[in-house]
């Protein structure tokens, strides 16, 4: 399941409830649970999927650090890997259910773009982490759509606050796709995969990881210089040595011994942890005050 990644939907999750409490008057706060759920699946749910089409394509394979290792370690074959896979977005499903049923059709059409965008992140015959849109579809469905998903189911109500807000954690959750993509050049590269970071190589790769780092602090600054967000956010900056600590890990790298940076991904899944409960908290304490 490579639960490692689980912060990058659970923490804007957490966003979009904190958020509710921010700025919602009447909160369905029973939704909660099965808004959590249902996303922890549909997570899950992809991650299998994409072990499933990147070991297919000669992605994973004896040798590579990519992927939970559970094809080319011959543990589960392709075909019970791809059913396990369609079993996990089934609960994805029925726990969104009594979401569809207090909130109406929109909230299924979300969960559709959900699953949708889920399964054909690798899935054929669109597979579009492969043609070098996976950096754009995750920000877009890691931040702004869980945080404004999970906003409107627990409210009802769309605010564009709430979708600048999502932003830095867009960011960072795209981080964790960009430090896979950097360790993985090679590999891509021999599958004839495209990913930003194996179209314009390895120097762009790092670049682009700075980047999604730092904007995400800088997009928090920002918020905070126009009102949307208060001073209490600057919190976040508490996490900052961390992220900087990850920065440095790629300095010198060639992409022939990026496994110095094996764990990279993961690394940058607990940043964004830590730099989203300390946004939640701060929105706590500029509610409470």
């Amino acid at each position: 399941l490579r639960a490692f990644s689980f912060p990058a939907s659970l923490i804007p999750c957490l966003l979009g409830v904190m958020l509710s409490m921010l700025y919602g008057n009447a909160v369905t706060w029973w939704l909660i649970p099965f808004i959590a759920v249902s996303l922890l699946f549909l997570h899950a749910g992809s991650n299998v999927i994409s072990d499933v089409d990147d070991y297919k394509r000669g992605v994973d394979a004896k040798g590579t650090l990519g992927g939970s290792r559970v094809l080319p370690d011959n543990l589960l074959t392709p075909k019970e890997m791809f059913r396990y896979g369609l079993i996990l977005f089934s609960f994805a499903v029925l726990f969104g259910l009594p979401i569809i049923f207090e909130r109406g059709m929109l909230v299924l059409w979300l969960g559709i773009i959900g699953i949708v965008g889920g399964f054909f992140y690798t899935g054929r015959p669109i597979g579009y982490k492969y043609v070098a849109l996976g950096d754009v579809f995750i920000f877009l469905l890691y931040g702004p759509a869980i945080v404004t998903g999970t906003f409107y189911a627990l409210t009802g109500m769309f605010f564009t606050e709430v979708l600048l807000i999502s932003i830095p954690l867009g960011l960072l959750v795209t981080g964790i796709l960009q430090a896979n993509n950097l360790r993985d050049i090679i590999n891509d590269r021999k599958a004839n995969i495209k990913t930003l970071a194996t179209v314009f190589g390895e120097g762009f790769a790092k670049g682009e990881y700075v980047f999604l780092i730092t904007g995400a602090y800088l997009t928090v600054i920002l918020l905070v210089v126009f009102n949307i967000l208060s001073a209490w956010s600057l919190l976040v900056f508490l996490s900052l040595p961390v992220a900087l600590k990850n920065i440095n890990m790629i300095k010198g790298v060639k992409i022939e011994d990026t496994g110095k940076i094996a764990m990279l991904d993961a690394l940058t899944a607990q940043l964004t942890l830590m730099f989203g409960v300390l946004l939640s908290v701060s929105i706590i304490i500029t509610k409470v005050i």
